[in-house]
């Protein structure tokens, strides 16, 4: 049992989310950005100066990838939409699925600028979701058979993919191609958390190759080797931490998004934090997201 390093760092946005999730981190432009899923939201957080914007939604967006400065590409449950940066214009782009119950969940964009995107049911209903590889507006199946996935990143080589389905809460790993990040290996378990507390959620993976994991229902990050030995768990103040992204102007602090879905008024009280978004207050060797390559 690895003791957690107690909590150092500071409420970075104290507006709740019932589902924060998919933070990522614009250096371009020194912008956090995050989702509020359920309550169909998209927060933009300037760092530097603290200005904070919400922008309504027409769907439940999960996951954000920067393509230039003027364009984001925005996965939801209809699909994949481009985003006017100054506007926020909405213009649809690919479909991921045609299955209405799911809707977007975990993602993250490969050092070769496609993006890996997880689907789930809306109800988390065993096995309806799937990852999805995106290349351009081509959309190839990857994985089926997903209760809910998380934990999607990869190796700064670009040469592993991780993920997880946090209903079994093993963390996965396959080889992949460095040059379009599709699969060329058998996935196989790096760890195996089914035995512990909490689940599996978002990840990153740092320049090190370490793997940042957020532990839904721990309150905790973890920290993970890319053997799968876990070296380190940091304490988060919000039982439901969700997911973690580097951000600040060298990609050194780590930002954790968490939620208060599923709790009731009692659990809520206990836990006045929920849903917040915070800075963990130490030092990480961090990268940043790549660009969504168009």
């Amino acid at each position: 049992m690895i003791a957690p390093v107690p909590f150092s760092g500071r409420i970075l946005c104290n507006l709740d989310s019932a589902l924060g999730e998919g933070p990522t981190f614009d250096p371009g432009s020194g912008t956090a950005w995050w989702f509020n899923i359920t309550g169909q939201e998209l927060h933009e957080l300037h760092i530097e100066s603290g200005r904070k914007a919400v922008h309504p939604l027409p769907f439940l967006g999960s996951v954000l990838a920067v393509i230039d400065p003027a364009r984001q590409l925005i996965a939801s449950d209809q699909g994949l939409f481009l985003r006017d940066t100054k506007s926020g214009k909405l213009s649809p782009f690919a479909l991921l699925e045609d299955k209405p119950v799911n809707r977007s969940n975990d993602g993250r964009v490969h050092p070769s600028g496609a993006l890996w995107i997880g689907t789930m049911g809306r109800g988390a209903e065993k096995h309806s979701g799937s990852i999805y590889h995106v290349a351009g507006n081509r959309v190839t199946k990857l994985y089926g058979n997903i209760s809910i996935p998380n934990a999607i990143c990869f190796s700064p080589d670009g040469a592993t993919a991780y993920f997880a389905d946090t209903d079994v809460n093993h963390l996965m790993r396959v080889d992949i191609d460095p040059a379009t990040a599709l699969p060329t290996g058998d996935v196989v378990v790096l760890a195996d958390e089914s035995s512990s507390p909490g689940g599996l959620d978002g990840a990153v993976c740092d320049a090190d190759g370490l793997i940042w994991n957020a532990r839904w229902g721990a309150s905790s990050v973890d920290v993970y080797k890319p053997d799968g030995q876990k070296i380190a768990r940091y304490a988060v103040p919000a039982t439901q931490p969700s997911c973690p992204a580097f951000f600040g102007a060298k990609a050194d602090r780590l930002l954790v998004t968490s939620a208060w879905q599923g709790m009731d008024g009692t659990a809520r009280a206990a836990d006045p934090d929920a849903g917040k978004t915070f800075d963990l207050g130490i030092e990480v060797k961090g990268r940043f997201e790549p660009a969504f390559l168009l």
